[in-house]
């Protein structure tokens, strides 16, 4: 390994291009990182025969990214990403009750999956940075696709432009994803975007073909051989001057203006091929064949693929789940056999499972719970050999989207509407949640100061110069000396600040409460008598849901026979469909040493257990 590989912190990124350049309220440069650790957590199947083998990543995928940049960069051969669009909306994913028969919002419940409600400023700073760690982790012959909507397309397409360059643009697909929508006051918006960049010049490309209908065959290849194959006649001129060529021994002219589309050889080759065909004017015409036609070629704008449809078998009733044909087409475009394929907002695994299905290697990563065991679950099924990581530690919470929400409710802090300063009000303090799945820095401080109401100070100091202008609590998980200081002297203001440390000050509050289970062995079997995931029978007697036994609440059972108390390989993996249940009873081989069994509930919680089985 390279020592610039080895230590990234000291790495300085390519320059970006730099022009056109948006601007934004905040905007800081990302020139550098730092190497964030990864602990493998499980692994399904075995390496292939070049000793890779695919992985995920729960993490935030800033963090994954520069994980990845040690081993990985240069080496991604095509990003496919599907980030948030900035839509003011907060994604949930419905979830039913293994059995239930569902009548109105009976058995069924909504797990919220991800939030996509930000600031402007927040929004372009986060996607900027995340778009130069996806350029550096990219091959010279790489493709990046961000997939997009009107929210952001404008502005994302100039952060492109200025961190690969405009002569690096390749196309803007406009994909149909809704045949009518309606709209009393406005035009409807039924198409998203995908923005396609490369690394170089140089970039893998391979065309596209539709199969040509019959109203098309029936009207572009009306003429017939005597052998029944179908053909049309293409013109054999092209805009310019050329000389004269012999086709079939007569000397022929092209019209004024134009030249033949091939040189003499190849008007020889193809005058004895009988592909040449002199019309009722003399004139030459190349004779081409529809069973050797590829199709109709595909071009940018996409109105043939479906969105996904509730009764398919891809659907995984994660919310903004995209199609597979569409994943289909641009992996098959943009790469070869074997490249490799990454996702940073992997979402229910799309990329990954068509990745794999077309024979190309993959990463993904997500911050969300929900996803990596949507994925888990969807590649698992279908006998997909990777391994899961987990970087820096982030396993704080269950579920690392809701983290404000049960910070917020931990400690009895007030709501303050839409204000994009703070996430609340507690003791006269107006509060900011910091990150929580790792110690809080400086850095994390801007996007509080962009977002001050800084008229409002100035007023504060007119009327009461030697008074902080407002009291702040920054709620953290661990923080770096100094962050109140460094909040009042960046935004210069006299402030009123403190900072409380959940793991220090707060370390006996309960977020979440851990699942239990009963599980016995017995006659060479192990059984799950009965599984308590209490933050899921707290939600459904939240909505007086009756619940008949343990298996009901269950996605999933998965047992290690063997664990080696490091990373988990599944030998069972019980993944019942639909509304079938997990069999909860498991013959025990008589290899079997330490046992590491892994119950996951509906909201993707996990209740993990190792017994030592002699």
């Amino acid at each position: 390994m390279h020592n610039d590989q080895a230590n990234i912190e000291n790495y300085e990124f390519e320059p970006i291009k730099g022009y056109p350049m948006l601007n934004w309220k905040g905007k800081r440069p990302f020139r550098s990182t730092q190497y964030f650790p990864a602990q493998l957590k499980e692994v399904y199947g075995q390496e292939d025969d070049s000793g890779w083998i695919n992985k995920i990543f729960w993490g935030d995928n800033l963090q994954v990214m520069s994980h990845l940049l040690k081993e990985f960069r240069g080496k991604v051969d095509f990003i496919y990403i599907d980030p948030p669009f900035d839509s003011k909306a907060d994604y949930k994913k419905s979830i039913k009750l293994k059995g239930k028969k569902v009548s109105g919002d009976i058995g069924t419940l909504e797990e919220k999956q991800y939030s996509d409600i930000w600031s402007n400023d927040e929004y372009l700073q986060f996607m900027y940075e995340r778009l130069c760690l996806a350029k550096e982790l990219l091959s010279t012959k790489a493709t990046l696709a961000l997939h997009c909507d009107y929210r952001k397309n404008h502005h994302l397409k100039c952060i492109l432009d200025e961190i690969f360059g405009t002569n690096c643009f390749r196309a803007e697909i406009q994909w149909k994803r809704l045949s009518s929508r309606s709209a009393t006051s406005h035009f409807a918006n039924i198409q998203d975007t995908i923005l396609i960049y490369t690394k170089s010049d140089d970039w893998t490309f391979i065309p596209q073909f539709n199969e040509l209908d019959e109203s098309y065959i029936k009207s572009h290849y009306s003429k017939m051989d005597s052998d029944g194959r179908r053909y049309t006649l293409d013109n054999s001129t092209a805009p310019g001057d050329g000389p004269s060529r012999i086709f079939y021994g007569k000397e022929i002219t092209p019209p004024p203006g134009t030249h033949w589309r091939w040189n003499q050889e190849n008007i020889d080759d193809l005058c004895k091929a009988g592909r040449i065909v002199l019309t009722s004017n003399g004139m030459p015409r190349y004779k081409r064949y529809l069973d050797e036609s590829k199709g109709k070629a595909i071009q940018s704008f996409w109105d043939d693929i479906n969105p996904v449809n509730s009764q398919a078998k891809e659907d995984t009733k994660y919310p903004t789940q995209k199609p597979e044909p569409l994943l289909e087409r641009l992996i098959g475009a943009c790469t070869n056999k074997k490249d490799l394929v990454f996702d940073f907002f992997m979402g229910s695994g799309t990329t990954q499972a068509v990745a794999n299905n077309l024979g190309r290697r993959f990463i993904g990563a997500d911050i969300n719970l929900g996803s990596i065991q949507t994925t888990t679950k969807r590649l698992a099924s279908a006998g997909v050999s990777f391994e899961i990581y987990n970087v820096n530690n982030y396993d704080i919470f269950r579920n690392p989207i809701e983290a404000k929400d049960l910070i917020i409710d931990a400690l009895e802090i007030q709501p303050l509407g839409t204000n994009n300063a703070y996430d609340g009000e507690k003791d006269g303090f107006k509060v900011k949640i910091m990150p929580v799945n790792r110690i809080a820095t400086k850095e994390d401080l801007n996007e509080i100061i962009v977002n001050l109401p800084y008229k409002q100070f100035e007023e504060r100091k007119e009327n009461a110069p030697n008074q902080p202008v407002e009291s702040i609590m920054l709620v953290c998980m661990g923080h770096e000396p100094g962050l109140g200081a460094t909040l009042e002297n960046e935004s210069g203001f006299k402030m009123n600040v403190e900072v409380v440390d959940i793991l220090r000050d707060k370390s006996s509050l309960t977020f979440k409460y851990d699942s239990e289970a009963s599980i016995e062995i017995s006659c060479g079997e192990l059984r799950v008598e009965e599984f308590y995931p209490r933050n899921l029978l707290q939600k459904l007697s939240q909505q007086k849901e009756d619940i008949s036994e343990w298996r009901e609440m269950v996605e999933s059972i998965m047992i290690d026979w063997n664990y080696n108390g490091d990373s988990m390989t599944p030998d069972v993996i019980d993944i019942p469909t639909k509304d079938d249940f997990v069999s909860g009873t498991y013959d025990i081989p008589e290899s079997a040493g330490k046992i590491k069994i892994k119950i996951t509930d509906l909201l993707s919680e996990s209740y993990e257990e190792v017994i030592n089985h002699d």
